[in-house]
């Protein structure tokens, strides 16, 4: 049974850091690439964030590109997001998710975590 738990959500204040992580079980981590997507209320979901199999290439939204950093370790079967810099409009459930190929559109995963809630106050 795949599992992914994020973890690393929580409150912060607009300019602070989060690292969020998302621990694997029951795939063949390395086999999958691995994304980071989010929801806010009332609009959809939107990519943050893939990396490749072997983290060796990385994708992120426009939104996020400079402030955002993906990464794995597969032998930890644990894949992160540094965020810096956050934002209110950063404010979202962030989810990780898992693919056979690092793509940006949801559709793509068959693998989702539950989510982990991140809220940046102005």
């Amino acid at each position: 049974q795949v599992q992914l738990v994020e973890s690393g959500g929580g409150l912060v204040q607009a300019g602070d850091s989060l690292r969020l992580s998302c621990a694997a079980s029951g795939l063949a981590f390395s086999t999958y690439a691995m994304a980071w997507f989010r929801q806010a209320p009332g609009k959809e979901r939107e990519f943050v964030a893939s990396i490749t199999r072997t983290g060796g290439s990385t994708y992120y939204a426009e939104s996020v590109k400079g402030r955002f950093t993906i990464s794995r370790d597969n032998i930890k079967m644990t894949m992160y997001v540094q965020m810096n810099s956050l934002k209110p409009e950063d404010t979202a459930v962030y989810s990780c998710a898992a693919s056979g190929v690092a793509l940006i559109r949801a559709s793509a995963y068959p693998f989702w975590g539950q989510g982990t809630q991140v809220t940046v106050s102005s």
